[in-house]
This record gives structure tokens, sequence and C-alpha cells, in this order.
């Protein structure tokens, strides 16, 4: 039997190798399922507990910590307010992977970058999940972060990476 992993969905705009800065990231975790892990992902309120790089977090006017589909939000990352907009919003259904996907920008003038921030969730054989997170982005700042090494956007997103499997996996409470 042979498998293929599906990928991110990327906008023409963000296609890795056109942009400034691309990085992935990527874990396969026993003892999961997307279930388990979706809900830490899109509830705004989870990530400062388990990752220390998102902090300032709004979704909407407030009233929510939910992400949804088309929904805005701002927080704050890798020292930048980022002010981003979720346009991709697929809870797993039919065997199909979870995908959230949002767009964000943040400085301004010359500082100015557009970034593109993508999570593919899915369930594998043998009680395991598969959670890629990739990230592209534009802008003179980003060609900064990519010249940076070790890269911080790699580390990051890992340590988000770290944190999630470790809080679904333990159930922790937020």
């Amino acid at each position: 039997m042979t498998y293929s992993q599906p990928a991110i969905i990327w906008p023409e705009k963000y296609t890795p190798g056109e942009t400034d800065n691309y990085v992935s990231n990527e874990v396969i975790i026993k003892g999961l399922s997307v279930a388990e892990v979706w809900q830490y992902l899109i509830d705004t309120k989870a990530w400062p507990t388990y990752y220390n790089n998102a902090e300032n977090i709004v979704v909407g006017d407030g009233s929510t910590t939910q992400l949804s589909a088309g929904a805005t939000f701002v927080f704050d990352t890798f020292g930048f307010h980022v002010t981003s907009k979720v346009e991709e919003f697929e809870p797993a259904k039919d065997g199909n992977p979870a995908r959230l996907a949002w767009s964000g920008t943040f400085g301004e003038g010359d500082d100015f970058s557009d970034v593109y921030h993508a999570w593919l969730l899915e369930d594998l054989p043998n009680n395991r999940v598969r959670i890629l997170t990739e990230e592209s982005q534009i802008g003179k700042l980003a060609k900064g972060l990519a010249e940076t090494v070790p890269n911080p956007m790699v580390n990051g997103h890992q340590a988000w990476l770290d944190g999630l499997t470790k809080s679904a996996k333990n159930k922790t409470a937020y």
C-alpha cells in the first residue's frame, strides 16, 4: 500500500520559494487524534498556555476566543503585532485532514510584512496524528529572518508544535 501525504494549499502570492522567507515544521505523534489537537489550535485562549510566543490575542470584537472561517484576530508574536484573518478553516471530515490558515500583516513602510501561516492535521493509521505547519513571508523583515541562523521561525514553530502536542496529550486545561 502506498501513502500520499496531503499538503498545504497555497495562494499563489505566498508560493514557497517565491517569497522572502518560508519555513516548514512537522511532527507525527502516536496516541493523539486530530480531534484532540484541533481544540487546542482553534481556541486562541489555549495558545499562551503552551506557546510562549503568542500573547495579547483578540479574536474579532473580543467576544470569543475561537477561530472560525473568516474570523479576524490580532496577536503579538516574534516582537510584532500581527493583524490576521482566517482564510481556511476546515475541521477534519470524512477522512479528510483538518486545515487552518490565516493571512497576516505587520509593520509599516519599509518594514511592512505580509505572511500566510497554514496548518494541516491528519489522522494516520495506528492511532497517530500528523501535524504540519508552514509559513511563507513577504517583506524586508522576512528577508532578515530568513538570513538569521538558526532561523527563529523554524525554532518558534517547532516550539508551537511541541507545546500543542504536549497540551493535547496531557489534556491541559486552559
